[in-house]
C-alpha cells in the first residue's frame, strides 16, 4: 500500500487537491497542522496522509460530479418468455452442479449488490461534503484595494515574493475590515511586521579575547571593514577605554592587500600579522590571546561557486576554536537571487551573522530584509562610506525601515517600537 501526503491551506483545500489528482477513491490516515513561519510571514498549513482504496466500477459520474446517478425508470414489465426461463433455470443448474446451493448463492449475489448500491451512496455524500468544504463559501476573496497597493510597494522594494506572500497572508488574518479601509493604518501595520522580521546581532558579553573573521566574496570590501572594526574598537570608543586589537589577514598574496593593511595599521598604530596556513593561525592566536582584547581576522575574497576553496578556507578558520565568531561580508546591493546564492554556499562557515557593506550605495533593502528573514539570519554591523573609522556603525531595525521607499515611516513610533538604546556606540568590552 503506497502512502500519499498533500499539503494545502486547510483540510478542504488538500481534500479537494486530492480528489482532482486521483478522484474519490482514497482513505485519509491522518492529518496535522504546520505552523506558521518566519514570525507569521509564512502562513500556516494543514498535511493530510491518506492511501488510495480500490473498488470495482460501480457505475459512478466523473470525479468532481457528486450528482448521484439517475435511478433507471422501470420498464414496463414483460411477460417471462421461454427464453428467460431457460436462463435462470440454466443458472441454478450451474451452480448446483458446482456444488452450490442456487437460492444462497443468488442470495449472496443480491446482498453483494445491495452493499455496493451502499458504498457507491457514502462515496457520493463524501465527495459532496468536500466540494461544500471548498464551495463558495472558502472561496479566493479579491483582496482589498488597500493591500493591493500596499503589494506593489514591497515589490517597488524589491522584497522576494514569498516575503510579500506571508504579510499579505498575515494582514488577511490579522487586520480588520474597518482598519483595512484605512491605509495609513495599514501602512504602519506593514512597517512594524517589515521591522519585527529585521534580526540584530547581539556582540557577545563574556571575558578573554574576542576573536571575529570576516568572510565573504571577492571585492565587498572586507579588508577596509577589518580597519573599520580595528579602529573603532581600539581608537574611539565612545569615551570608554580603547581595546587591545590586532589584525591577522590570510589575503597576503592578493595585490596591494598587503599594503593596504600595513598602512591601515601603522595609521592606528595597530598590530597586523600574516599568516598562510591553519598552523601559523593557530601560533598566532595562541601568541597573542593573553594580552589582546580582540583579534580581527581578514580572509580571501572566494567566489561563491568554488567550493574547493570554500572548504580549504573553511578547514583553516577552524583554527580560530569554536568560540570564534564568524560574520559574512555582503555587498548591500547584491541582487536578490545572487545574495540567496552566497547565503546558501557559505552556510558551512556556520557564520553567526551578516555584515553590510556599502550600505549608502543601494537604494531599496527589500531584497536585503527577505533574505535574511527566509534564512533567519541577523546582521551585526553597516558600513556606509570609505572613510576610516566613522562610516560603520551597528545595525539597528531603524536603519532599514528609514530607507523604505514610499512608505509614511513614522521615526517617532518606530524609534518607540525598536529601540537602540546603546546600538549606535560600540560598548562592548
Amino acid at each position: 500500500m503506497d502512502i500519499y501526503i498533500e499539503r494545502g491551506y486547510s483540510k478542504g483545500d488538500c481534500l479537494h487537491r486530492i480528489v482532482k489528482k486521483h478522484g474519490i477513491y482514497f482513505t485519509v490516515l491522518r492529518e496535522k497542522t504546520i505552523p506558521a513561519r518566519f514570525m507569521g510571514l509564512l502562513p500556516e498549513k494543514v498535511e493530510v496522509e491518506y492511501y488510495l482504496s480500490y473498488h470495482r466500477n460501480l457505475g459512478l459520474p466523473g470525479a468532481l460530479d457528486p450528482s448521484p446517478v439517475p435511478p433507471k425508470q422501470p420498464s414496463p414489465k414483460k411477460q417471462e418468455n421461454s427464453s428467460t426461463i431457460d436462463f435462470n433455470q440454466e443458472k441454478r443448474r450451474l451452480l448446483a452442479a458446482a456444488g452450490k446451493d442456487p437460492d444462497k448463492a443468488i442470495m449472496e449475489a443480491k446482498d453483494q449488490e445491495e452493499r455496493e448500491a451502499a458504498q457507491q451512496q457514502e462515496i457520493l455524500a463524501k465527495l459532496k461534503e468536500i466540494q461544500e468544504q471548498i464551495g463558495p463559501k472558502n472561496a479566493v476573496k479579491e483582496d482589498p484595494p488597500n493591500l493591493a497597493r500596499i503589494s506593489e510597494m514591497l515589490r517597488q522594494n524589491d522584497f522576494s515574493q514569498t516575503y510579500i506572500t506571508g504579510l499579505l497572508n498575515r494582514a488577511r488574518k490579522e487586520l480588520s475590515l474597518d482598519t483595512l479601509e484605512d491605509f495609513n493604518a495599514v501602512q504602519d501595520r506593514f512597517v512594524e511586521w517589515i521591522g519585527e522580521s529585521i534580526s540584530i546581532f547581539e556582540e557577545p558579553r563574556r571575558p578573554g579575547v574576542r576573536i571575529l573573521a570576516l568572510v565573504g566574496p571577492t571585492g565587498v570590501g572586507k579588508t577596509t571593514t577589518i580597519a573599520k572594526l580595528a579602529a573603532i574598537f581600539g581608537i574611539e570608543n565612545s569615551g570608554r577605554r580603547p581595546l587591545t586589537v590586532r589584525m591577522i589577514t590570510i589575503d597576503a598574496f592578493r595585490i596591494g592587500a598587503k599594503k593596504q593593511i600595513e598602512d591601515f595599521g601603522d595609521i592606528m598604530e595597530i598590530p597586523v600579522s600574516y599568516v598562510e596556513n591553519r598552523r601559523d593561525l593557530r601560533r598566532e592566536i595562541d601568541l597573542h590571546r593573553e594580552e589582546t582584547d580582540l583579534i580581527l581576522v581578514d580572509t580571501i575574497g572566494m567566489s561563491p561557486s568554488d567550493s574547493a576553496r570554500l572548504g580549504e578556507m573553511k578547514e583553516l578558520l577552524d583554527a580560530c576554536g569554536s568560540k570564534a565568531e564568524i560574520h559574512l561580508a555582503l555587498f548591500s546591493g547584491t541582487k536578490t537571487s545572487d545574495m540567496e546564492h552566497i547565503l546558501r554556499q557559505f552556510e558551512p562557515f556556520g557564520y553567526q551573522a551578516v555584515l553590510l557593506t556599502k550600505f549608502d550605495e543601494t537604494r531599496h533593502v527589500g531584497n536585503i530584509i527577505s533574505a535574511l528573514a527566509e534564512r533567519d539570519k541577523p546582521i551585526s554591523y553597516i558600513t556606509d562610506g570609505q572613510s576610516v573609522p566613522k562610516d560603520i556603525k551597528k545595525a539597528s531595525v531603524v536603519r532599514f525601515l528609514v530607507k523604505l521607499d514610499d512608505f509614511r515611516i513614522d521615526r517617532e513610533k518606530i524609534e518607540k517600537r525598536f529601540p537602540v538604546p546603546e546600538t549606535e556606540q560600540f560598548l562592548w568590552g
